[in-house]
């Protein structure tokens, strides 16, 4: 059997898409690939307004599980998805890279988390979509 590619989501900071996007890679996708995040710099914690939302809209306390983490903390990686942070993004060896153009919520209201995460959702959910059927 073919061991399942891992995807790192990688952005700045670590500290709220990315790991989102980590903890639903893992909910939603576990059974077609491994999900990591990770950023060049590292938070204290996860962004609280993050690890809220993601515990009532999906049962998920990333506290339990994750933490801010630099890229040399995560195993070498066959895709890298990228947040669209306006700046500069980190640069990681793979095999497939995309980005997926997301704002940062970072000090918004709820409506701007929730818009977000749904749409995290739909991203990975098409990337697991893609990757069952080979079509990277």
């Amino acid at each position: 059997m073919n061991q399942k590619p891992k995807v790192a989501f990688i952005c700045v900071h670590n500290s709220c898409r990315s790991q989102m996007a980590e903890a639903l890679g893992k909910l939603l996708a576990a059974d077609v690939f491994e999900s990591y995040s990770a950023g060049t710099e590292t938070r204290p914690q996860i962004n609280q307004d993050a690890v809220r939302l993601m515990k009532k809209g999906y049962g998920i306390d990333m506290e339990l599980t994750q933490r801010s983490k630099l890229l040399a903390d995560i195993p070498p990686v066959d895709i890298v998805v990228t947040m669209g942070c306006n700046v500069q993004c980190p640069f990681l060896p793979c095999s497939h890279r995309e980005d997926w153009g997301l704002d940062d919520p970072t000090g918004k209201d709820d409506e701007a988390f929730l818009k977000v995460m749904k749409q995290i959702e739909r991203n990975i959910l098409s990337l697991k979509e893609r990757v069952e059927s080979d079509t990277l």
